[in-house]
């Protein structure tokens, strides 16, 4: 539903951003022309909301919404509310549940959108949007089904809020889920000259008997991390203050960080998206439930989203990060990891304390998997068979909850 000033869509099989035209004599069509707009009157465009925008980037972004499009995606075009079908019969895409469990979260991107607003790189954060919800998703063991997203933003400009779009449509793509719809806002009393805000809400499903909630969890199990792409797209407050600080320049490359890329491309690399390592890790396991809990590593890092996941009678119990950074894809070590340069050029430039650092960042590990030690080590081999860096980090010992270095 939109709001004043929004141009909202629903979509089934295309996209459709929808206007919403006031009659009490103010013209919403955006022309002009009508309503005494040729004599002076109000028009929706003069007080700051251009409908004729919005029209065009209903057209520039139809391509990047369907191809997320499966054949569970049902409707038509134009209809107020998006129609996913949650059982499909079909051979090739056959998708039944027994106990079905809808899941739902929803976050944003927070102030990295101002990293992608100075540099003018606006598609790679309609990715993180996606991977900060389905991350977070697939730690209850969901799959991910399809996703929803909003912008508000200062000035509806078509071609920026089509990269925005892109990016979604990208992460969706990654993550094997419909975008079914979104809202577009254009608020030029809220949102200042060229800012704009992004939020997500995603929908998935699990069956009751495979749910992860950490009650499993016990003495013995092995915690594995999977590495992350880098900052992803939490401190980003903390990320902008020590770039000013330290006097940076996003446009420049600094050797020590990045050999080819400036440091505001390094900043803006998208949020890793880990959905299909880890629905398939699971598909793999039809009866036995080798994984007993999972976590998501954003604002608070490791300290602040292990214990999330574990019961009052057990402890998490982590090796430190190695000293120096050498990881590659597939690549499994001794307990510990490394941590990426991006962190260590941020601490260096902004004095930032160690366990500052560990509380806020994800430090080169974006997500956790806790398994039973005599699975462990094929667990980590089909994980890096996907493609991801793993590294066992610790294990399980009895305790209170916590998480404690060892």
């Amino acid at each position: 539903m939109a709001g004043l000033g929004g141009l909202g869509y629903t979509v089934v099989t295309m996209a459709k951003r929808s206007k919403k035209t006031k009659t009490a004599g103010v013209n919403d069509t955006g022309s002009g022309e009508a309503n005494g707009a040729g004599s002076g009157g109000l028009t929706y465009a003069g007080a700051g909301v251009d409908i004729d925008a919005g029209d065009a980037m209903v057209g520039m972004i139809k391509s990047h919404m369907r191809r997320t499009y499966g054949p569970r995606v049902l409707g038509r075009h134009g209809a107020f509310a998006g129609l996913f079908r949650l059982d499909y019969n079909e051979k090739i895409f056959a998708r039944n549940y027994r106990e079905p469990v809808l899941v739902a979260c929803t976050d944003g991107v927070g102030s990295k959108v101002k990293l992608a607003i100075e540099m003018g790189i606006c598609d790679t954060v309609g990715q993180d949007v996606v991977a900060m919800n389905v991350n977070d998703m697939i730690v209850q063991g969901a799959e991910p089904l399809l996703f929803l997203d909003y912008i508000g933003t200062h000035k509806l400009e078509p071609a920026k809020m089509t990269d925005i779009v892109k990016g979604v449509s990208d992460g969706c793509v990654l993550s094997g889920c419909a975008l079914l719809g979104g809202e577009t806002a254009e608020l030029p009393d809220l949102y200042a000259k060229d800012d704009f805000d992004l939020a997500g809400f995603a929908v998935g499903v699990c069956e009751l008997s495979r749910v992860i909630d950490g009650n499993r969890v016990e003495p013995g199990d092995v915690v594995l991390g999977l590495g992350s792409s880098g900052v992803h797209s939490n401190g980003y407050t903390l990320v902008r203050a020590i770039v000013k600080k330290a006097k940076l320049k996003l446009n420049a490359v600094y050797p020590e960080l990045d050999a080819t890329r400036t440091l505001g491309e390094v900043l803006l690399e998208p949020t890793r998206i880990y959905v299909k390592s880890i629905v398939s890790l699971l598909r793999g396991y039809r009866v036995k439930q080798p994984v007993s809990a999972m976590a998501h590593i954003t604002g608070g890092g490791l300290p602040g989203n292990l214990p999330r996941v574990l019961h009052d009678e057990v402890d998490v119990k982590l090796a430190r990060p190695h000293g120096t950074h050498g990881r590659g894809k597939g690549k499994s070590k001794s307990k510990g990891w490394d941590i990426p340069p991006v962190f260590k050029f941020l601490q260096k430039h902004g004095g930032v304390a160690d366990d500052e650092m560990m509380r806020v960042f994800n430090m080169g590990i974006g997500y956790v998997v806790v398994v039973r030690p005599h699975f462990a080590e094929a667990v980590a081999k089909r994980l890096a068979q996907s493609g991801e860096s793993v590294f066992e980090l610790g294990t399980i010992v009895k305790g209170k909850g916590r998480l404690v270095w060892g």
